[in-house]
């Protein structure tokens, strides 16, 4: 639903905006307005456009024409300390998160409050963070003596958010902030946009989650292919209308599975403990797919690294296709037919700067190499007909991958998991950050690959995603799993209640 706001006059103003790169027209004739105590949500497919608009905003890309002003100052050219000092703020879909300092330390970085001699004033940042923290509603979601390197996704996400609200802020922009938060943490990040609406800030949210633009913004403003599609107000327009828009057609925002036969136990966890979780047991057949819900903490993630060996495992058995293994690393993982896609794919599941082609082989390159040399023709031979098959849209397969959409890159991480061939495929959060249309793709690989036989462990913080893709879906709350819930049984309220430890399990 939308919301009335005090005055049309706008905070800010983006007039006939364009940036090219080479070959790519990024952005084309961009106009539209950020009023003051609205929300304003930016929608479009990846490469449409809506990144390359937050970056010449913060002054991270300098545009080729056009004009912005925020709050009657010119800031078209300004650079990134000083579209900070004009009051626009970047919460960033990936966190820049310094490892070995504390959480107030992140908060404060290239601002450390002095005292005398030029000492830095450890208890007053600590203090004026707990502040933060708690104004925003957080803090029992995070300690500000925490160090970077020890944050989840979604710590690491207050962190940005946190570091935005400091004083002089006029403009905050969300990219993607609920692509690591849960339900519960999503509506705590909802009540805090609405209560910086009302303080008559400017809000732009960014995101591929069409459902929460519906209950966040007031107005959305669609992309595509660097242009402004149009603008909506959200109380007079429906999803469909949206995604139509988005991709110029019609395209279902559902995605139905036809339910599994269960006849071999492809992967069986027998009372496995661990330093996050306690006598944890539960069996995924070959086709199926089993669904993990929870909240943020409640070890879904560290669970399959638990599995897959990049965690330690206190106590417990791992079993694949009915036989025992031994997994202390995840080479051992993948030697016993387990595959894992990481929820930080830029930060463990790629090397940004290596291309499509070693990315996508990385999981069978011994299975490759000739006396320890792998060759470039072997590894294109093998692994380009998964690269064809899902599509990945690469102007080469020597592309660096980094420079590949969020969907593109997702589908990377599969190919090499198609290529492997695993009997066992660990999936967390595989549509973080990834536009409507891959997303619908991805859903259709990831049934095909249970479809071939493939035991899938689908970790999700999407609702609807859970309840479409699962055949089972298990809850994790206080260190331990619920029994099974059925696909038929399974509704947002009762995984839910299962998640906040209400309902026995």
């Amino acid at each position: 639903m939308g919301f009335l706001t005090v005055t049309d006059q706008p905070l800010l103003e983006i007039r006939d905006v364009g940036k090219a790169f080479p070959n790519v027209k990024a952005l084309s004739g961009l106009t539209l307005d950020v009023r003051p105590g609205e929300v304003l949500a930016l929608v479009g497919e990846n490469g449409a456009g809506k990144s390359t608009l937050l970056k010449i905003l913060s002054g991270d890309y300098a545009l080729d024409s056009g004009a912005v002003r925020l709050a009657g100052q010119d800031v078209s050219h300004a650079n990134p300390l000083e579209a900070r000092r004009a009051g626009f703020r970047l919460v960033r879909q990936e966190p820049e998160i310094v490892p070995h300092i504390s959480v107030a330390e992140n908060v404060f970085i290239g601002e450390l409050p002095q005292k005398r001699w030029a000492r830095i004033d450890f208890a007053a940042m600590r203090a004026s963070t707990v502040e933060m923290l708690s104004r925003c509603g957080f803090l029992e979601f995070i300690s500000p003596d925490t160090m970077g390197d020890r944050l989840s996704p979604a710590q690491k996400h207050v962190v940005e958010i946190v570091r935005a609200l400091k004083d002089g802020v006029k403009i905050v922009a969300f990219d993607e902030p609920t692509s690591s938060l849960t339900a519960e943490e999503t509506q705590r990040l909802f009540a805090l946009i609405r209560r910086l609406r009302d303080q008559q800030l400017g809000i732009i949210y960014v995101t591929h989650r069409l459902h929460e633009v519906i209950q966040i913004a007031d107005r959305v403003a669609v992309l595509r292919d660097g242009k402004l599609v149009g603008i909506r107000e959200v109380a007079d327009t429906r999803q469909a209308d949206i995604v139509r828009m988005m991709v110029g057609r019609d395209l279902s925002n559902g995605y139905a599975r036809a339910e599994s036969t269960r006849e071999t136990v492809m992967l069986e966890v027998k009372n496995l403990s661990s330093l996050w979780h306690s006598d944890i047991s539960f069996k995924i057949h070959a086709g199926e797919i089993v669904g993990f819900a929870g909240l943020v903490g409640a070890g879904r993630t560290e669970l399959a690294k638990v599995i897959f060996g990049a965690l330690p495992r206190i106590s417990g058995t791992v079993s694949v296709a009915g036989a025992p293994v031994s997994i202390r690393s995840p080479s051992d993982a993948i030697a016993s037919n387990i595959g894992f896609a990481p929820e930080d794919r830029k930060g463990e599941g790629l090397i940004l700067v290596r291309s499509v082609i070693e990315n996508a082989s990385m999981a069978i390159y011994s299975k490759l190499s000739r006396w320890g040399v792998l060759s470039t023709q072997t590894m294109i031979d093998t692994v380009s007909p998964f690269v064809r098959d899902l599509d990945i849209k690469t102007p080469s397969m020597e592309q660096e991958v980094g420079k590949l959409s969020g969907g593109n890159q997702q589908k990377v991480v599969l190919a090499r998991w198609l290529a492997a061939k695993p009997k066992v495929l660990i999936l967390d959060e595989p549509t973080r950050a990834v536009d409507v249309g891959a997303k619908a793709e991805i859903y259709r690989l990831i049934d095909t690959l249970a479809k071939s036989g493939i035991a899938i462990m689908l970790i999700s913080s999407e609702m609807p995603e859970l309840l479409a893709l699962s055949d089972r879906i298990v809850v994790m709350h206080g260190r331990r799993i619920s029994n099974p819930v059925e696909k038929r049984d399974a509704t947002e309220e009762n995984i839910l209640n299962l998640a906040l430890g209400q309902i026995a399990a």
